[in-house]
């Protein structure tokens, strides 16, 4: 089964984190896949409005791409509630002991 270009083009972005369009195309250039330029418009549109990417203009001629890492904000307290659940969890099994 084929990986759709739309993956394969978040992998290249999030792997460089940022670089331009047209650094992008010379990478799946490389890697043998030639895309028309309106599907790659549409590829990398999609990828915004999935929420993975940005795309900013550079010049008139140059885009920005660049991947939108979000970062896990962890909770304390909901990580000890996981904790204490996950202890009540065991303790309820009849000669359990850890």
């Amino acid at each position: 089964m084929a990986i759709p270009l739309r993956n394969t083009i978040f992998d290249k972005v999030k792997e460089a984190k940022s670089l331009t369009d047209l650094e992008l195309y010379k990478l799946l250039t490389k890697d043998d896949i030639i895309i028309p330029e309106d599907k790659f418009n549409k590829l990398l549109l999609d990828l915004e409005i999935l929420g993975v990417i940005k795309v900013s203009w550079i010049t008139k001629e140059e885009r920005r791409v660049e991947a939108i890492i979000v970062e896990e904000k962890i909770d304390k307290v909901e990580e000890q509630n996981k904790a204490t659940m996950e202890k009540d969890y065991e303790a309820s099994f009849p000669g359990f002991e850890k």
